[in-house]
C-alpha cells in the first residue's frame, strides 16, 4: 500500500510531517521521528525578534509602547526569554542534516522588512532544503486596512523569494477575507506550499498577580475542520501544494484532510502527547483502513472530497452552514 505524495517538489513516503515545535531542537528525538516514518521534518522557528536581541536591537521592541498601563508591560516578553540567536539555529540545521535523510524545512516567524529577512540566505547555506515562512502577524491599528496587511505578507515572501533558492512554504492564520484570492496572491507570489492554519495564540490575565500570561493548549481533532473545508476549496484552484496543520490526530484526521485534498499533514500536538512512535501507528491505521476500503494508494482518494465537482461553493457551504443549524437537536434539559 503506497501512502507517497508531493510537497514542495519533494517526492515523501507518507504526508505526517512534524511540524515547527521544541521536537526537532533535539537531535536524538529527530532521529526517533524519522525512524518512526516522517517523511520531513519542519525545524522550531526562529523569530525575527530573536535576531534582533542578536543585533541588540530588540530593546526598541519591548520598550515601545512602556508609557501605558504598568500592568500591561506584562504583555511583552523580558530580553533574556530570547535565549537562542541565528547562529544556533544554523548550527542545528547542520547537525540535523548530518544525523537525517529526510527533508529539513528551516522555519521563520516573523512580520516585517527588516535585516532578519537576510538569515534565510544564510539558512539556505547551512543546509536547509526547504524553508517554512510563518508570518505572524495581528494587526492592531485601525487606520490599516486588510490590503495593507495581505500586502505585508505578500512582500515578504518575494523578498526572501528573491535572497534565495530553496523552495518556500507560506504558514498563513485563518482570518483572512477573500481567502482564495489571496491564496492566489501568494502563489503568484513564488510560494511552492501553503500551510493551513497556523493556531492563534491567545494569553491570559491572572488576577492575582494583575499581569498576562501565557497561555497554551494542545490541539485536538475538531480543529482539523477548518483546514479541512478551506483545502476542499482550495485544491483545484491552485497548484502549489497545501499542507494542513492544526488537530491532526489520528488516521481518520489524516485521511479526511487526504480526500479533501492535502498534500501533507502536520503534526505538533499527537506528538507531543504520545511521542514519536505515534507516526508509526497512524501509518498503519491508515493501511488498514485503505485495505479495508479497497484503495491502491493515499493519492487515488487525494481531493475526492474537494469541491472540484461543486458548481457554487459559495453556496453549497451557505446550504450547509442552514442545514447544520436546522438539524441540531439541543437536548439539554434544564433544572
Amino acid at each position: 500500500m503506497s501512502l507517497k505524495t508531493k510537497y514542495l517538489g519533494f517526492n515523501l513516503e507518507n504526508p505526517l510531517v512534524p511540524s515547527a515545535s521544541p521536537l526537532s531542537r533535539d537531535i536524538d528525538t529527530a532521529m526517533q521521528l524519522e525512524d518512526a516514518g516522517a517523511p520531513a521534518l519542519v525545524m522550531y522557528s526562529l523569530f525575527e525578534e530573536e535576531i534582533y536581541h542578536e543585533d541588540g536591537e530588540l530593546e526598541h521592541y519591548l520598550s515601545h509602547g512602556s508609557d501605558s498601563f504598568s500592568e500591561a508591560l506584562s504583555y511583552f516578553p523580558d530580553s533574556h526569554d530570547f535565549t537562542s540567536g541565528p547562529d544556533e539555529y544554523l548550527e542545528q540545521i547542520r547537525r540535523l542534516k548530518e544525523k537525517l535523510d529526510i527533508p529539513i524545512i528551516a522555519s521563520l516567524n516573523g512580520i516585517s522588512l527588516g535585516g532578519w529577512i537576510e538569515k534565510a540566505k544564510l539558512i539556505e547555506n547551512a543546509g536547509a532544503d526547504a524553508l517554512e515562512l510563518n508570518i505572524y502577524y495581528l494587526p492592531t491599528d485601525a487606520k490599516q486596512s486588510g490590503t495593507d496587511v495581505k500586502n505585508i505578507y505578500i512582500d515578504i515572501l518575494k523578498s526572501v523569494k528573491e535572497k534565495t533558492s530553496i523552495p518556500i512554504a507560506m504558514k498563513i492564520g485563518n482570518t483572512f477575507s477573500a481567502l482564495p484570492s489571496f491564496a492566489q496572491r501568494i502563489q503568484e507570489a513564488g510560494a511552492g506550499a501553503l500551510v493551513l492554519f497556523n493556531r492563534f495564540y491567545q494569553p491570559d490575565i491572572n488576577l492575582d498577580k494583575l499581569e498576562v500570561t501565557p497561555s497554551i493548549s494542545l490541539s485536538n481533532s475538531d480543529e482539523i475542520r477548518l483546514p479541512l473545508r478551506w483545502i476542499a476549496v482550495l485544491k483545484n484552484q491552485l497548484q502549489l501544494s497545501l499542507g494542513a496543520t492544526s488537530g491532526v490526530h489520528t488516521a481518520e484526521d489524516v485521511l479526511k484532510l487526504t480526500m479533501a485534498g492535502a498534500d501533507v499533514t502536520f503534526m505538533t500536538s499527537a506528538l507531543l502527547k504520545h511521542g514519536p512512535k505515534h507516526i508509526t501507528k497512524i501509518t498503519q491505521d491508515i493501511t488498514r483502513w485503505l485495505e479495508d476500503h479497497e484503495y491502491d494508494s493515499l493519492e487515488q482518494m487525494r481531493g475526492s472530497m474537494s469541491m472540484k465537482n461543486v458548481k457554487d461553493p459559495g453556496a453549497f457551504m451557505r446550504a450547509n452552514y442552514i442545514k447544520t443549524l436546522r438539524e441540531y437537536q439541543h437536548n439539554k434539559k434544564y433544572v
